[in-house]
């Protein structure tokens, strides 16, 4: 958990982790007083909306070919 910290305290808008031990995406946004106010986890094969400044859907069904 150092690094979502370490993002919401240098303003880092949004931060999208990819975590192939639990097959899942965790997007967080919305850094306030150097945490982030919003955290967002889907698995993969899911369509993940990444907020402004970002502002795009990443589509995560390929992300199921690299986990076993």
């Amino acid at each position: 958990m150092e690094k979502p910290r370490a993002y919401a305290e240098a303003g880092i808008p949004v931060y999208l982790l990819i975590d192939r031990d639990t097959c899942e995406t965790v997007v967080y946004s919305r850094a306030v007083s150097g945490t982030y106010s919003s955290t967002v986890r889907l698995p993969f094969g899911a369509q993940v909306e990444l907020p402004a400044p970002v502002g795009i859907t990443l589509d995560t069904d390929p992300l199921k070919n690299w986990v076993r």
